[in-house]
């Protein structure tokens, strides 16, 4: 019982930290953890990892709109062109290898890490406002169904792509890019997650309850700093969480 408390505060902090301050999925972390050193079935981890996904992505999306640091209208329309086209990815992704897909997943984590640190992302507000209502529609859709792709074939790494692309592609401010990521993978997380319970039945409920907690307490906690901090802190202390997480996440695959 202790071992089980251990294994999921330790994973409930890397995952809360990592989806309160840059919107990754708590899969990313979770899922390995509790399937090396618990020896938790894979479909009941990725299970326990979407569930706790769901709270800390809903409590870190709150954090982030209350400080006006959330896009809902375009985050929706974004949202929707994930959810339709994560399932043609999974679709053409049927003959791809496991062990490629995860590791896609840890490398990009840490190269993305690497990438706030030496380029952070400066955009302000201001800048955001500088294109049209249509505009920003449109490259919703085109750049959720950029996402939804990419994630549905390699199976990972859905909370980066959406920060890379809304970093990257669409220009938003850090802090609205985060907030907005983490809105969308509230729902993307709960639709998983229903789909592992329907499918494979309950887990452990002491390892779900754990780890949704120490999750959600952690994503809170995260979410409340970067919201206070400024846009140069908050890019060091996410590329150092991105870099560190990813890191050692490549180490724990290699123990498997």
């Amino acid at each position: 019982m202790w071992i089980k408390l251990i294994v999921s505060m330790v994973a409930g902090f890397g995952a809360g930290v990592g989806t309160g301050l840059a919107g990754l999925s708590a899969a990313a972390v979770i899922s390995p953890m509790l399937i090396i050193f618990l020896g938790v079935p894979a479909y009941q981890a990725i299970g326990i990892a979407l569930a706790s996904d769901v709270l800390a992505s809903a409590v870190s999306a709150y954090t982030y709109g209350k400080s006006k640091n959330l896009d809902i209208k375009n985050g929706l329309v974004m949202l929707a062109s994930i959810l339709v086209f994560t399932m043609v990815g999974s679709f053409a992704s049927s003959g791809v290898e496991n062990g490629v897909m995860g590791n896609f997943s840890l490398v990009m984590t840490t190269l993305m890490g690497i990438k706030f640190i030496v380029k952070p992302v400066m955009t302000t507000k201001e800048n955001m406002e500088t294109k049209s209502r249509k505009r920003k529609t449109i490259e919703s859709i085109v750049c959720g169904i950029l996402i939804g792709l990419i994630c549905g074939f390699v199976g990972a790494g859905g909370g980066m792509m959406m920060l890379l692309i809304l970093t990257g592609v669409l220009g938003y401010e850090l802090k609205t890019a985060i907030g907005t990521s983490v809105f969308n993978m509230t729902f993307t997380a709960l639709t998983g997650a229903v789909s592992h319970f329907a499918i494979g039945g309950m887990p452990d409920l002491f390892l779900l309850g754990a780890c949704v907690v120490f999750t959600l307490i952690f994503a809170r906690l995260a979410a409340r700093f970067a919201n206070v901090s400024t846009p140069k802190v908050l890019n060091r202390a996410l590329g150092i969480v991105l870099t560190v997480l990813g890191i050692v996440m490549i180490v724990v695959d290699k123990m498997a």
